[in-house]
């Protein structure tokens, strides 16, 4: 009977070890089907389009985007509800129909108004950074430049370059007699905003041109932020494997002190004397 019961607590360890060994386990990265990034549609748009199965962690798994951004790009709710068939959009890129609005910065030639006339060999290049109020990575009319940001044009051969603090208003800031070449320019929001588009662009700048580039960016309150951490849904098998651990030293603590009261065999006992005679 003794034994019985030793087995059975050695086996009850056994069910708790077996336990922990299966909530501990994490699903291997490989697992993961894989993705390819979707070619920017004809406005310039990156479109991720819901699977069966799907959550925003998962697409953040996927794709990279962060849940935040998804939240953000795609106005969803608090809890990130999504469901089969919706088109996601997951970034902006490079539009593929020059006929259409192109998200992100995009050069454009002026206008057909009056314009000074530039320096023989020189170029201007006009650099808007805007508050992208509805965060569809497309400047509005009414969506008035960011004060405080920075702004820069930096020649790759090192033919030019300057940096400026962006103003009120809804005007761009130019750059006048900038030499023919290539460019790198860059935007910078101050603290507070999340940036919509890219902020960086190369613009390959040709004499007598003048080129108009604008870079989105949306306050951070205008943001709904993910509750919790996105790693938060692994939290679940953690918190089993604590208490599968707990049971397991429990089990095994069972197992030793049911040993030793029970497995040891009594001492033996010597049979009693009989009482010696005195003659």
């Amino acid at each position: 009977m003794k034994r019985k019961f030793i087995f059975f607590a050695l086996f009850i360890s056994f069910l708790f070890l077996f336990s922990f060994a299966l909530t501990a386990q994490a699903l291997p990265p490989s697992q993961l089907p894989q993705f390819s990034t979707p070619t920017p549609g004809a406005d310039g748009r990156i479109i991720y389009i819901v699977r069966e199965g799907d959550s925003c962690l998962r697409i953040q798994l996927l794709t990279g985007v962060p849940v935040e951004q998804l939240r953000a790009l795609n106005r969803l709710d608090e809890n990130c509800t999504v469901f089969p068939g919706q088109e996601l959009v997951i970034g902006v890129g490079a539009g593929s129909s020059p006929d259409e609005p192109e998200a992100g910065p995009t050069p454009t030639e002026a206008a057909s108004e009056p314009t000074p006339t530039p320096f023989p060999g020189n170029a201007t290049v006009c650099i808007l950074l805007y508050d992208d109020v509805n965060g569809d990575a497309l400047r509005q009319d009414t969506e008035i430049v960011i004060p405080n940001g920075a702004i820069s044009i930096t020649g790759m051969s090192g033919q030019f370059s300057e940096v400026r603090t962006t103003q009120d208003g809804l005007e761009p800031s130019c750059f006048e007699n900038v030499p023919e070449g290539a460019y790198n320019l860059s935007a910078a929001a101050p603290e507070g905003y999340y940036p919509t588009t890219q902020q960086t662009y190369t613009l390959e700048v040709v004499a007598g041109s003048e080129y108009y580039v604008d870079f989105g960016a949306q306050k951070s309150d205008n943001i709904i932020a993910a509750p919790g951490d996105p790693a938060g849904e692994g939290g679940g098998s953690a918190f089993l494997g604590i208490v599968g651990g707990i049971l397991l030293l429990l089990g095994v603590g069972l197992g030793i002190y049911s040993w030793s009261v029970f497995g040891r065999k009594p001492p033996m006992q010597q049979p009693p004397r009989p009482p010696s005679i005195v003659r």
